[in-house]
């Protein structure tokens, strides 16, 4: 009799919880985006040496994507994949863009393509459903003065300036004063104060820090790490192959200091845009995700910055990893740290769901929705997650599972390599060329080709 009184209860409640689930307000959202922040650089993916605190906690908050890669280990591309789903070959930005590409080698690429303009951002699909959408900081996929793609409110940064820096704001140009991540912040909580009861919103605020220069923060950040050794680092020699970044090397820890200063600066923004979102009520219906738009190296494998410190290119697991974060109260488990292998080209179908808005249907999106896995629901047995992620960097290209990660350049006329990342995750021994490796190295390459193919 209880079970079939309990059987009652459950079908009568069901209803109606799928009933409220369907009238609840969409989630705001707002997005952190850090620039050249690695993520084995933060306490919560274990280093215990740069401070950050309060990107600590959004993670003891929520969920921890535990190996989360990019595509590209450059800022530009990287960050145009991140918001259209697609990748290099697809959005048609493959280095930093600057006035000047430099040659021999080959770094940077002066505009994107002008079939750019016609692609859609995750920012273009929020604000098509009722979100309204706000852009704060570094842009740099071009047309950083006005950047279109749904967003109502920007004030993106001109130039690298900590101190004193230059805004582009709505379109005008606007000469502020002070220190530029604080400004950010300031620019981001205005747009949360104009926000009232008129619907979902959309918040971008993407940092500079700690990208170089390393010059301009305030001085009680350089306090901090006075005598700081960074004895964990693993700071090797510089390498043969390095390029212009040895001047970081030749006596690295002093830049290393002032690169913390940087990231623990960062980490005060987040905590005060944090802050903010509980004190205007907003927390409680607020996604809050913190990433970066490409990993950094600080002197591992004898090199300083991401992909391209080297010749040839690298994607060594310190330039592809980056912490993906996400807090959202009463949906996502607190303390949660999710194993499997997650890409930049996956978080647009992932942020479509959690704001009930379709993806794109003809933009041959190579991604998937982890959704599922940052609140704990099991997946189908017919559909499980891949764990397979691949990159993308100019000639060289990368496919990384659970267990083994093959390098192919040149599409396999140039050096490549293999790793084995459960007994070697600092890849130092290539295994490209062992003939015990050989299948491993076929299957890898063979996957690596189809999704060239497939997403070319």
């Amino acid at each position: 009799m209880e079970l079939t009184r309990r059987g009652l209860m459950a079908s009568v409640a069901a209803p109606m919880l799928m009933q409220r689930r369907r009238s609840a307000p969409r989630p705001n959202i707002v997005l952190v985006l850090a620039d050249d922040l690695a993520a084995w650089m933060t306490g919560c993916y274990g280093n215990r040496e740069i401070r950050t605190p309060n990107i600590d906690r959004l993670a003891e908050a929520g969920a921890r994507m535990l190996q989360s890669f990019v595509c590209t280990p450059i800022c530009s591309p990287s960050r145009a994949t991140l918001f259209t789903g697609r990748t290099p070959r697809q959005h048609g930005i493959h280095d930093f863009l600057t006035e000047k590409p430099a040659s021999n080698p080959e770094q940077g690429q002066k505009a994107p393509p002008e079939s750019f303009a016609r692609e859609v951002m995750v920012s273009d699909l929020l604000a098509g459903a009722g979100y309204r959408c706000g852009y704060v900081g570094k842009w740099h996929m071009g047309g950083d003065e006005k950047p279109g793609h749904g967003f109502e409110f920007t004030a993106t940064i001109r130039g690298r300036k900590y101190q004193d820096p230059e805004l582009t704001v709505n379109g005008g140009l606007v000469q502020e004063k002070g220190y530029l991540a604080e400004i950010l912040t300031k620019y981001a909580i205005d747009f949360l104060d104009r926000r009232q009861k008129d619907g979902p919103f959309f918040l971008t605020v993407a940092h500079l820090n700690p990208h170089t220069p390393y010059e301009g923060h305030p001085q009680r950040y350089y306090d901090l790490y006075r005598d700081a050794r960074f004895e964990t680092f693993g700071i090797q020699p510089a390498a043969q192959n390095s390029l212009r970044e040895k001047k970081f090397l030749q006596d690295p820890i002093p830049n290393i200091r002032r690169c913390a200063a940087s990231a623990t600066a960062l980490d005060d923004q987040v905590g005060a845009l944090h802050r903010k979102l509980i004190e205007r009520g907003l927390f409680e219906n607020t996604i809050f995700i913190f990433t970066s738009d490409n990993g950094f190296l600080l002197g591992r494998h004898g090199l300083w910055s991401k992909g391209h410190a080297s010749n040839p290119i690298n994607m060594y697991e310190e330039v592809m990893q980056v912490p993906m974060i996400w807090s959202w109260p009463g949906r996502i488990p607190v303390q949660a740290a999710r194993p499997e292998l997650v890409s930049f080209y996956d978080f647009l179908p992932t942020l479509c769901e959690a704001a009930g808005v379709e993806p794109p249907k003809d933009r041959n999106l190579c991604g998937r929705s982890y959704l599922p896995l940052l609140l704990n629901r099991p997946l189908p047995r017919k559909n499980p997650w891949p764990d397979l992620v691949f990159g993308h960097f100019r000639y060289t290209e990368m496919a990384r599972d659970k267990y083994y990660k093959v390098i192919v350049r040149e599409r396999g006329t140039g050096p490549g390599e293999l790793y084995d990342m459960r007994k070697d995750p600092r890849e130092r021994v290539n295994l490209y060329d062992d003939p015990g490796f050989v299948t491993v190295r076929t299957r890898l390459e063979k996957r690596l080709a189809e999704w060239r193919e497939k997403y070319a």
